[in-house]
């Protein structure tokens, strides 16, 4: 019998392909057992990694940062108190000028001729006052003699008339005689009621007015010379000589330098703890360098556009390169509280209107969430009142995922950072 080769081949091929195949479904079906028995069981869940802080009795303070510009002494605006055209300008942009100097010179010929013409008033009317004066002594001494002589020459025949000298017409003639004179001196009298005479103080009050008139003229001419008003530079210059003025333009300014200080803003929980005299240190950037200034000002109410409170800082420095406007920092730590208890704001939790913190316990490492009472505030720190003891250990991050009496695990150095 013969045997044919070529199908014996082809079937132990098939053989062996269907036992390949038959092997791949047997591992595939294991691998499928196995990862449904390791679906079926429960995740272990990773316990909460925790940073601390030890809660320990200290000073606090509150840091505060300010920063502001440079302001000068003094910048002081000049400008024409009269209208008029510009006969001379005696300085430049950036001249260094003393008080008293004159930096501007308007035209002066209309005052100077108006200021002629009040002086002549002025003694035209101290000349008829005088006028006015001899005239009312010569006039009142003519009527004093008259008076006297009238009023002698009246007693006289009264006398006649009693001795029947007279008749009674003449006597009444005499009378009358009299009593004119007597009218005539009385009327000049009565306009001597002070130091002089009615008319002679009217053209006396004519002659004060000229002179008062001239006064003023003089004090306008005098503002047409604009002066420097204190030591300083010119920081602004807008005039030049033959330009028309008009009153409260403006054209210097003089920067005074001699004295520098820092303007700054800060809130109101920051303004609270400043007081004048405090030392800080300023650092000016453009100059590269720090100085020595104290806080001379904290303005007592908030600004209403702000909101803020504004701090003036005095730079104890010599006259030198610094300039207004130029940016300042400096920074001061405040004392809050002597020897307290804080912790870091990360360790409370609020809610409820509760605040609780989550204390450590390194025996059992699990954490006890207590309620406590906090006091002072700063950037970064909480009083603690009531609630926690020294020493104790509170956690401070991921506090979010902490409950009281769970289990959880320190950060290591590394992770923890800044964490004590």
């Amino acid at each position: 019998m013969r045997h044919d080769w070529s199908k014996l081949k082809k079937d132990k091929k098939f053989r062996v392909a269907g036992a390949v195949c038959l092997l791949l479904v047997l591992i595939l079906g294991y691998f499928l057992f196995v990862k449904g028995r390791n679906n079926n069981k429960k995740p272990e869940l990773a316990l909460p990694k925790i940073s601390t802080y030890q809660v320990k009795r200290a000073d606090m303070k509150r840091h505060i940062v300010l920063s502001g510009h440079t302001t000068a002494d003094a910048t002081i605006v000049l400008a024409p108190k009269y209208n008029g055209h510009v006969k001379s300008v005696n300085v430049q942009l950036g001249d260094q000028v003393s008080e008293g100097d004159v930096l501007l010179v308007q035209d002066t010929g209309d005052l100077d001729i108006a200021i002629m013409q009040g002086e002549a008033a002025t003694e035209a009317a101290l000349a008829d006052t005088e006028t006015e004066e001899a005239s009312y002594n010569a006039n009142l001494a003519r009527a004093g003699a008259a008076y006297e002589i009238e009023k002698s020459r009246y007693e006289r025949q009264q006398y006649l008339y009693t001795i029947g000298a007279i008749s009674l017409e003449r006597l009444e003639t005499a009378k009358n005689t009299y009593v004119t004179s007597k009218a005539e001196y009385d009327a000049l009298m009565d306009q001597n009621n002070g130091s002089s005479p009615a008319s002679v103080r009217s053209k006396l009050y004519n002659a004060r007015k000229n002179a008062y008139n001239v006064d003023a003229l003089r004090k306008q001419r005098e503002d047409m010379f604009i002066r420097a008003p204190r030591s300083g530079v010119i920081g602004y210059r807008n005039v030049e000589v033959g330009s028309y003025l008009t009153a409260g333009s403006k054209v210097l300014t003089l920067v005074d330098n001699s004295h520098l200080y820092v303007d700054c803003t800060l809130s109101e929980n920051d303004a609270a703890l400043l007081t004048t005299g405090m030392p800080v240190n300023v650092t000016i950037d453009a100059m590269g360098a720090t100085y020595n200034g104290k806080v001379v000002y904290v303005s007592p109410a908030m600004s209403d556009e702000s909101k803020s409170y504004s701090v003036r800082i005095s730079l104890d420095v010599a006259k030198g390169n610094i300039k207004a406007g130029l940016f300042a920092r400096t920074s001061l730590d405040i004392l809050q509280r002597r020897d307290t208890l804080f912790a870091p704001k990360d360790a409370l939790l609020s809610k409820n209107g509760k605040t609780t913190v989550f204390v450590y316990n390194p025996d059992t490492e699990t954490v006890e969430e207590r309620e406590i009472t906090i006091g002072l505030i700063n950037d970064d720190e909480v009083e603690i009142l009531t609630g926690i003891n020294e020493g104790e250990i509170v956690a401070v991050s991921s506090i979010d995922r902490l409950k009281n009496g769970g289990r959880v695990t320190l950060e290591s150095p590394d992770e923890a950072g800044d964490g004590n």
